[in-house]
């Protein structure tokens, strides 16, 4: 169909959804509804009432054939979409980590949605390109990275934006294997490359997230996960163990990921002591996925001693820095092991500048991306790192106020140091030291807490003992939130204990 000019110059097919009027009246009522959306967060609750399969009774077996009004559409987002919400930004919502969102965000992705650009290579967006090392390295600067992670222009080192911190982790084994793999096969040329590929072995903690073992998986390398210490820290002398014995029956130790604040407790590995032993040809990778962001704060660097020594580093800025989601920070020491291990470059992919530009579908699992360093250049302008940091000291406030108050009731125990912005605590019983009658009574007590939709928490397990996290860090969690919640979870205590 042709371009038209009796619609404000919006090419016809454009036209056959929604005129440019309509656009901005649509719009009007969108951002008036995302307004809404937040000043509704203060006690709305976090959990929905409904049940797998709710939808399909609320929705046709098929699309419609014809188009519909916008405000049909609109008047369905209730009933449809936001009656199955999980509100993250809820003042009842203390799960799994915090999720990063903000207006200023939101405003960089209404243009990252409009321009479309699928920045693959400089010449399919050079602005899509140019602007990602410049406020990677801003953000490297902020957090403390060492000056070999800076771009600055030249490299070696260097950030890039992926989705989430599961891929930057299937990134980096990836490129691992493949620099290992061509070194053994000079130094073994008589070995196949199927024979040394099962002799690759990488290294986690027992409680490293779920996505190394995943990342693991996709390489099909051996993956041994290392023994903590009381403190749920992997130290050198246990790494140490299980590398030489691995090096003794004659595999090859390539890869060791390093975790700065686990999802279960928010403890810390000992980065130096895991690099001193891991020789040079050895990938050490960082995963700070949660814990990343609270480095904006001089006064917790102290939890990322040794970082100069590893090879790669990550976190979140959508779990904590008021990014929406999608934004995983991954920063690399020498991006050419990226780039050799990803280098693919057909006719219809090159362009005159390849060679005096970086080309980021190199860095990535898939090959287009979206022009997400505009929502952190928006958020760094728009709020400033001092008001990153507030926000971050706040939420540890919060939960120092949440430790104080379990601290304070003689039924509970805090089960792990709060370092950050996650308490972890249980329930006990008074008169009994047997561990499987203890977990059973704190997923009880959880169940009644989820089941009454007060608040939305979850629970884990490290060294076999069951224990509930809350974690502060929505939108609209303040003293009052954290002190509603604790109330509720003793009155659910209380409701259980007269149960028992």
């Amino acid at each position: 169909m042709e371009s038209g000019d009796d619609n404000g110059g919006v090419p016809t097919y454009h036209r056959m959804g929604m005129s440019n009027q309509e656009f901005r009246s649509a719009a009007k009522d969108m951002i008036e509804f995302v307004v809404n959306y937040y000043e509704s967060m203060r006690g709305k609750q976090a959990h929905p009432s409904v049940t797998p399969g709710y939808m399909k009774e609320l929705l046709p077996e098929n699309a419609p054939e014809t188009a519909e009004k916008w405000e049909d559409v609109f008047r369905d987002l209730d009933k449809i979409a936001v009656t199955g919400l999980t509100h993250w930004q809820s003042s009842r919502f203390f799960a799994f980590f915090p999720c990063g969102t903000s207006y200023p965000s939101i405003l960089a992705d209404i243009l990252i949605d409009c321009c479309s650009c699928i920045g693959f290579t400089w010449s399919s967006s050079p602005a899509c390109t140019e602007l990602e090392p410049i406020v990677m390295d801003w953000l490297a600067k902020a957090i403390g990275l060492p000056k070999a992670f800076i771009y600055d222009g030249k490299g070696p080192g260097c950030g890039v934006i992926q989705g989430t911190a599961s891929e930057a982790t299937i990134m980096t084994v990836l490129a691992a294997r493949t620099k290992t793999l061509k070194k053994l096969a000079e130094k073994y040329p008589e070995r196949s490359q199927h024979d040394l590929l099962s002799k690759l072995v990488a290294y986690c903690s027992e409680y490293s997230h779920s996505s190394v073992e995943r990342a693991c998986l996709i390489a099909m390398v051996n993956l041994q996960k290392v023994p903590v210490d009381a403190d749920i820290s992997v130290r050198g002398a246990a790494l140490k163990e299980i590398m030489d014995r691995d090096r003794a029956e004659g595999k090859f130790p390539f890869y060791v990921c390093a975790t700065l604040g686990t999802t279960d407790c928010v403890s810390f590995d000992n980065l130096v002591e895991i690099a001193e032993q891991c020789d040079e040809d050895m990938w050490i990778h960082v995963d700070a996925a949660y814990a990343g962001a609270s480095f904006l704060c001089p006064e917790y660097r102290n939890f990322m001693k040794g970082v100069e020594m590893v090879t790669s580093f990550n976190f979140n800025p959508h779990k904590w820095m008021s990014v929406n989601f999608d934004f995983s920070a991954l920063w690399v020491k020498n991006s050419s092991d990226l780039i050799n291990s990803f280098n693919l470059n057909p006719v219809y992919l090159r362009h005159e500048n390849q060679h005096a530009s970086i080309d980021y579908r190199h860095w990535q699992i898939p090959l287009g991306r979206r022009f997400r360093s505009l929502k952190l250049w928006f958020v760094m302008r728009l709020y400033g790192i001092e008001n990153m940091r507030r926000k971050i000291r706040e939420d540890i406030q919060h939960a120092k106020t949440l430790e104080s108050f379990v601290l304070a009731d003689n039924r509970f125990q805090v089960c792990f140091p709060v370092h950050l912005g996650l308490v972890c605590f249980r329930m006990v019983l008074p008169h009994s030291s047997d561990i499987q009658e203890t977990n059973e009574l704190n997923r009880r007590l959880l169940q009644h807490i989820v089941d009454s939709k007060d608040i939305y928490m979850v629970g884990s397990e490290v060294h076999g003992r069951y224990f509930l996290r809350l974690s502060t860090g929505s939108v609209a969690c303040d003293h009052s939130a954290v002190e509603s919640a604790w109330k509720t979870v003793q009155k659910h205590a209380s409701a259980l204990v007269n149960e028992i």
